[in-house]
């Protein structure tokens, strides 16, 4: 048994949260329950629009102190900080964009453990699924040395991203569309990232009513792909209709937003020249039938 890799994330990047009004600023914008968060234990949640459509994931950590830290997407963090600034008004928080001076590391496989409690980093245990392993925040140059000090040896990107992508488990605006994209077609139930207790939130009333309505048609499936990867965005067809279109993908697997009746179809569909075959993870839940 080979112990446990990392990989750097260098596209995810860290806002930092601080003040005494930390916890219950976060807890009226997202939609996971900030009471949550302690030492060693994070959440994942979205930041959606007033219309209950997606604008940034983001997993939530105690950094210490008076601070939290937000892990998100890198190239958005500006623009992330800047909106949660507007929200501030008179709440006793502090927003600082930090991801010039930190950086991401996921650490899995076997005894991924490892790296919890590393002196120099913060570190938890991913709150999505145990497969994905262990997230690691640390001074920007110094985590590849601090896991190595700890026995984890580093992996290419490319190979916590298949680990992902077989898992089904999306990453951002590279699988959920900007201002389009609903939670609950993207899994943000079943990986712990709603809370569907807490008091309102930013864009609540649609994901609950999606939910207790059960409006949900598509979901977004890991898939196998023979064949050439087409490019995100590309459509998948069964028997030439038009059913859905692929997410991100690298090698032979892809995440596709697809129609749920034609994942479970058993047909084969295509994507470009690829055959693309869905797959139904462990952990998603499906509806009996989609049908209206």
């Amino acid at each position: 048994m080979t112990g446990p890799t990392f990989s750097l994330l260098p596209h995810r990047g860290v806002i930092a949260i601080a003040g005494a009004d930390r916890v219950d600023f976060l807890q009226g914008l997202i939609s996971n329950d900030t009471t949550k968060v302690a030492p060693g234990q994070a959440i994942w949640a979205a930041l959606l629009t007033p219309q209950g459509r997606f604008l940034n994931d983001m997993f939530v950590v105690d950094a210490g102190g008076d601070t939290l830290f937000l892990e998100t997407e890198r190239e958005r963090a500006p623009a992330l900080a800047r909106k949660l600034k507007m929200y501030t008004l008179r709440s006793k928080v502090t927003v600082e964009d930090r991801t010039a001076t930190l950086e991401v590391a996921a650490v899995f496989g076997n005894d991924a453990a490892k790296a919890l409690g590393i002196d120099g980093a913060v570190s938890f245990t991913d709150p999505r699924l145990t497969a994905l392993g262990v997230r690691v925040i640390a001074p920007t140059g110094q985590t590849a040395a601090l896991l190595a000090a700890n026995g984890v040896a580093e992996a290419p990107l490319a190979a916590y991203d298949a680990l992902r992508l077989e898992l089904g488990v999306p990453d951002g605006s590279r699988d959920l569309q900007v201002d389009k994209a609903l939670l609950l077609e993207n899994g943000f139930d079943e990986l712990n990232g709603v809370d569907w207790k807490k008091g309102c939130y930013m864009g609540q009333e649609l994901t609950a009513r999606t939910k207790y309505r059960a409006l949900i048609r598509k979901r977004l499936f890991p898939v196998k792909v023979e064949g050439s990867l087409p490019e995100p965005g590309a459509p998948v067809l069964l028997d030439g209709e038009e059913v859905g279109e692929l997410r991100s993908g690298s090698g032979d697997r892809a995440l596709a937003l697809l129609k749920v009746e034609a994942a479970r179809a058993g047909t084969a569909l295509t994507a470009g020249n690829a055959r693309v075959t869905p797959e139904i993870p462990g952990w998603m839940r499906l509806p009996e039938s989609t049908a209206p």
